[in-house]
C-alpha cells in the first residue's frame, strides 16, 4: 500500500491537535497545541481565527519534520471540529473580519429571549432539532453582521465569508483566497439554526429570522463526500496535494470514531464540555425532554444519520477552572489524586452553570453554584465534587434519552480526555448503574474525522471494516446501592434548583 496514513485535524475548544493513523485505526503520530481563550467581558468567550491556522499549520509540520513523515505517504486529510464556534473573513484578503464567537459565549442573550417570545424556546424545533439558545452559531453570526462596521461593510461589497471553524480550515487547506473550498458539512450545518435538517439545505424563513444572507454561507456537502471538498496546496503546510475529504462536527466524529453506526447505539465524550449521543437512524426523533436533533453523518449520496443529543456546557473545563482560578492544582490531572484524600464530597455539591445550564433543563439564567458547604468542607472534598458534578449531568441526560429514543442502554461507550480518571469513571457507573466502557483508541474524536476521509479516498473500504477496529480496554461496573445512588440525585437536584433566576 502506497499510503500508510490518514491525516485527521481536531480543532477543539482549546487547542489544535495533527493526528496520523494508520490502516488499524491507530494513531501513530501527533502534535497538540493550545490556543488562548480570549474573555472580553462577562460571558463572552472569544479565539483568534488565524492563531488557530497557524496553529494547525504548526501541528502538521512539526509531524512532517519530527517524525519523518513524507507528504506522499498520506493518502487523505479529514477536519473534526468544535461546532457551534462562529468566525467571518474576507475572502480578497484572507484575514479575519473579528475573533471567532465561541459556543460557549452568551452575548446574544437578549436576542434569543426576545426571539423566544413567540412560541418559546422550541419555536424552531422542527425544522432544526435544536432549542433557541445561545449555544447556536446562527445568533453568533448576526452579532458579528449587527454589531462589527466591518463585517457589515464586507457583507454589503460582497466579501464576507461566515462559517464554522471547518469552512475556516477547508478553505485554508485548499487554497484560501487563491481558490480554496468555501464548504461546511451537514453535522456543523445542523448546529447553526439555519439549516433544514429535513432536507439538508439552509433554510429561507430561518435566515430571514437571523437576518442572514444565503450568498455569505458556505455550501453543505456530505460528512463523507463522493469526491474531495479539495486539495491541500504544493507551498502549503503539507507541500504536496493531498486530498481534503471528510468533515465532522467533534461530538457526532466521537461517535464515528467509537463505530456507533446502528440505531440504538450511543456514547458520551468528556472533553471541555460533556456530549451523549444516541444513533436514532434515518428518521429525525423529536426530543420531549429538552435533548437535541442533529444530523449524525451523510455518508454519499446516502440518506442521512441522525442522532439525538444532550449536551452539557462544562465538564472539562471546571477542572480547568480549578487550576487557573483557585489554584488547588497545580495540572489537571492532579484533580484525582485530591479528591481521592476524601471518601466522598462531605456533602458538597458543585453546579457548573457558569454560562447557564444545558441540557436538558435549559436554563440561560442561572449560574454556577456551591453547596452544602459547612466547616468540615475542605479542598479535597471540593475537588470530588467537581468530578461528581459531570457524572450527575451525564446522569440526567442518560435518564431522558432512554425515554425520548425509546431504548435502554445496557453500557455507555465512554471518550474524551476525562476517562482517564478512574474515580470520576467509577462514580460515572455507580450513578448510572449500567457498565462505562472505554476503548483502546481514546482519540474517537480524531478517528472520526480520519475514518470519514479514509472511506471517502479508499483507504478503508466500508464501516464494518471500521467496526473491527474497536475494542475494549477498559470497563467500570457499579457498586453502589440504590438507595445511595437515589439520595445523592436527590441532593443533586436541590443543588441545581439553586442556580436558578440569578440573571432576571
Amino acid at each position: 500500500m502506497k499510503h500508510k496514513f490518514i491525516g485527521a485535524i481536531d480543532q477543539g475548544t482549546t487547542s489544535t491537535r495533527f493526528i496520523l493513523f494508520n490502516f488499524d485505526g491507530e494513531a501513530v503520530f501527533s502534535r497538540q497545541i493550545e490556543h488562548r481563550q480570549i474573555f472580553p467581558k462577562p460571558g463572552w468567550v472569544e479565539h483568534d481565527p488565524f492563531e488557530i491556522w497557524e496553529n494547525t499549520r504548526k501541528a502538521v509540520m512539526t509531524v512532517l519534520a519530527e517524525d519523518n513523515v513524507r507528504p506522499s505517504e498520506i493518502a487523505a486529510i479529514g477536519i473534526t471540529n468544535q461546532r457551534e464556534t462562529a468566525l467571518v473573513w474576507d475572502k480578497t484578503t484572507g484575514k479575519p473580519l473579528h475573533n471567532a464567537i465561541v459556543w460557549q459565549d452568551t452575548r446574544t442573550a437578549d436576542f434569543i429571549a426576545e426571539l423566544s417570545k413567540d412560541g418559546g424556546v422550541d419555536r424552531l424545533r422542527d425544522k432544526t432539532g435544536l432549542t433557541l439558545a445561545t449555544y447556536f452559531a446562527g445568533s453568533k453570526m448576526r452579532w458579528l453582521l449587527k454589531n462589527s462596521p466591518e463585517v457589515k461593510k464586507a457583507v454589503t461589497e460582497g466579501r464576507a465569508m461566515f462559517g464554522t471553524i471547518d469552512s475556516w480550515l477547508v478553505w485554508k487547506l485548499t487554497g484560501g483566497r487563491d481558490g480554496g473550498s468555501f464548504v461546511t458539512d451537514v453535522t456543523n450545518a445542523s448546529r447553526t439554526l439555519l439549516m433544514d435538517i429535513n432536507t439538508l439545505k439552509w433554510d429561507e424563513e430561518l435566515l430571514k429570522i437571523f437576518e442572514i444572507p444565503e450568498e455569505v454561507l458556505p455550501e453543505i456537502v456530505p460528512s463523507v463526500p463522493s469526491k474531495p471538498y479539495g486539495y491541500t496546496r504544493a507551498d502549503g503546510a503539507f507541500g504536496t496535494e493531498i486530498p481534503v475529504c471528510g468533515i465532522l462536527g467533534d461530538q457526532q466524529s466521537a461517535m464515528f470514531g467509537q463505530a456507533c453506526f446502528e440505531p440504538g447505539t450511543s456514547k458520551n465524550t468528556y472533553g471541555t464540555g460533556c456530549f451523549m449521543l444516541a444513533n436514532t437512524g434515518e428518521t429525525p426523533v423529536k426530543s420531549r425532554h429538552g435533548l437535541l436533533t442533529t444530523v449524525l453523518y451523510k455518508i454519499g449520496e446516502q440518506k442521512p444519520c441522525y442522532a439525538l443529543e444532550g449536551s452539557i456546557a462544562v465538564a472539562g473545563s471546571l477542572v480547568q477552572w480549578v487550576r487557573d482560578n483557585l489554584g488547588l492544582i497545580k495540572t489537571s490531572s492532579d484533580i484525582e489524586k485530591l479528591a481521592l484524600e476524601v471518601k466522598d464530597s462531605g456533602g458538597v455539591y458543585f453546579v457548573p452553570a457558569f454560562a447557564g445550564l444545558f441540557a436538558p433543563r435549559w436554563r440561560p439564567d442561572a449560574r454556577g453554584v456551591i453547596t452544602g458547604l459547612t466547616g468540615f468542607a475542605n479542598s479535597s472534598h471540593i475537588a470530588r465534587a467537581v468530578l461528581e458534578s459531570t457524572a450527575f449531568q451525564t446522569k440526567e441526560i442518560f435518564d431522558v434519552m432512554q425515554k425520548d429514543a425509546d431504548i435502554e442502554i445496557s453500557a455507555l461507550k465512554v471518550d474524551g480526555g476525562m476517562t482517564a480518571n478512574n474515580l470520576l469513571m467509577q462514580f460515572q457507573a455507580d450513578l448510572l448503574d449500567v457498565p462505562v466502557v472505554r476503548p483502546v483508541v481514546t482519540e474517537t474524536t480524531a478517528l472520526g474525522a480520519a475514518y470519514a476521509a479514509g472511506l471517502s479516498s479508499g483507504f478503508w473500504d466500508s464501516l464494518d471494516q471500521l467496526k473491527e477496529h474497536w475494542n475494549e480496554d477498559l470497563r467500570w461496573v457499579p457498586v453502589m446501592e440504590q438507595s445511595d445512588r437515589d439520595a445523592k440525585t436527590k441532593q443533586w437536584n436541590k443543588a441545581v434548583e439553586r442556580t436558578y433566576n440569578w440573571v432576571e
